[in-house]
């Protein structure tokens, strides 16, 4: 056009401050890689990120896994312990069943040794009487 100045397409041409490169350019080509490195980077922060929540997550859900085996554990051990009093216990009882047993049998034992003890005197008794006689 006539009467305005053609400003040259060639990468050299200096800009006036405040005037926005031109797409093209290479300030604007710098600018864009630019964006798209930061984009790309925070892109990378941001799967870095993701990655360690999915450890974190997985890391808390081992912890709970193995608080959960372990309370387990002591529940079983303590389920254990308490059926070995109880058969303690059961054995102790039957131990002083038997001791009871032992202890009538041989009181009976010695009622009936008193007893045939007596009887034999009796009759010894009754032998002297008759002999007396």
């Amino acid at each position: 056009m006539p009467g305005i100045p053609s400003v040259p397409e060639s990468p050299s041409s200096p800009l006036r401050p405040g005037t926005p490169s031109r797409p093209g350019s290479p300030g604007r080509e710098e600018e864009n890689e630019k964006e798209e490195e930061e984009e790309e980077v925070e892109e990378e922060e941001e799967e870095v990120e993701e990655e360690e929540e999915e450890v974190e997550e997985e890391e808390e859900e081992e912890v709970e896994e193995e608080e959960e085996e372990e309370v387990e554990e002591e529940v079983e051990e303590e389920e254990e312990e308490v059926e070995e009093e109880e058969e303690e216990v059961e054995e102790e009882e039957e131990e002083e069943v038997e001791e009871e047993e032992e202890e009538v049998e041989e009181e009976e034992e010695e009622e009936e040794e008193e007893e045939e003890e007596e009887e034999e005197e009796e009759e010894e008794e009754e032998e002297e009487a008759e002999v007396k006689k």
